[in-house]
């Protein structure tokens, strides 16, 4: 049932559109609702509010092709998938990469992810 969260994240995006994409392709998420300077996206678990970086900012701040991650950032955001292999494939189709090993918590396997901007999350599933 679409409508406001009670939790979720807001991620600046220097593409905005692409952005949006990657999100809501790699997690199953659909568009809430969309402007030029917001696009907020969701699916059963989560809510994201995409906030474009204005264009002076964005230009001063340069993505790598490919993307460097973001490692220094304070908040990881964690994703639960079905299966962590299948949404490695997407996320690198997207121009996000998966990396580092594949380990266990309790009991889900989990492994890091960054999506086309460089933003790292954990993905985390019951099955590898």
């Amino acid at each position: 049932m679409p409508g406001p969260r009670p939790a979720g994240a807001l991620i600046y995006a220097a593409n905005l559109d692409a952005l949006a994409a990657f999100y809501r392709e790699v997690f199953g998420m659909t568009t809430l609702t969309a402007d030029a300077d917001h696009h907020v996206i969701e699916n059963d678990d989560a809510q994201l509010i995409l906030h474009a970086i204005p264009r002076h900012i964005a230009e001063a701040y340069p993505i790598a092709t490919p993307p460097e991650p973001r490692e220094e950032a304070a908040i990881k955001l964690f994703f639960t998938v079905a299966r962590l292999s299948a949404t490695a494939e997407t996320v690198t189709r997207l121009g996000g990469a998966v990396f580092g090993e594949t380990y266990t918590f309790g009991e889900m396997y989990v492994r890091n992810g960054m999506d086309d901007e460089g933003n790292i999350f954990h993905l985390r599933g019951r099955e590898a």
